[in-house]
């Protein structure tokens, strides 16, 4: 698990291909300060698992599935990357909670400064749409934000200038692909509704009123 404050930035050092799987080798240094095999690190908000480790570089295998859900594939030798090991129990939970299991990619349709922020719409596909709601959280390359406005398939969202400097967001452009994780609970709460709509009401308690009369409106 991780909470979407990214630790540092990382440079691709090497991509090697095999097909529709890669083998990706990062240089770093903060992630890899206490880093072991088989741990897992977020990479542009992808959860990945360390494959191998030096005192400067880790490398890390990905699968087909993939690089096909997310932004991966674009990568190239020479490009920055979030990083953020995942969350240890004694640390502070300053975002909010992060899978690292992407649920797809959007789209950046503009990039608007106003004072000290900098204002992007992101467009997404209606069933990732539905889960980005007002003041709620979402992840975007791995970084917590809150959506500051939502309309239809367009969210937005406001980027102070240290995220913009201590994550890759800052050197986005319109048109540039990002990774997009929902918030997990809305994605619960959904599933566990619509186990609901196949129950009897006898079997279960979980319903709309029951959310309604418990604070969930």
């Amino acid at each position: 698990m991780f909470t979407g404050i990214i630790e540092e930035k990382g440079k691709i050092e090497a991509l090697q291909r095999n097909g529709n799987a890669m083998v990706m080798t990062i240089k770093a240094s903060k992630v890899i300060v206490d880093v072991h095999l088989g741990d897992s690190i977020s990479i542009n908000g992808v959860c990945l698992t360390v494959v191998s480790f030096n005192h400067h570089h880790f490398s890390v295998d990905i699968m087909p599935e993939t690089i096909y859900s997310t932004s991966l594939e674009g990568l190239k030798k020479g490009d920055e990357v979030n990083l953020e090991r995942a969350m240890s129990a004694n640390s502070r939970f300053g975002g909010h909670i992060v899978s690292g299991h992407v649920d797809g990619v959007g789209t950046i349709l503009s990039k608007k400064r106003e004072h000290n922020a900098v204002y992007f719409q992101i467009s997404v596909k209606d069933r990732l749409s539905r889960y980005i709601i007002p003041k709620g959280s979402v992840a975007v390359d791995g970084i917590s934000l809150t959506v500051f406005d939502v309309t239809d398939h367009i969210f937005t969202i406001s980027i102070i200038p240290h995220t913009l400097q201590e994550t890759i967001l800052g050197s986005k452009q319109i048109g540039d692909i990002v990774n997009i994780e929902c918030d997990i609970i809305g994605k619960y709460v959904e599933r566990m509704l619509g186990i609901k709509q196949e129950e009897t009401p006898s079997t279960s308690k979980l319903n709309q009123t029951f959310l309604e009369e418990n604070g969930f409106s």
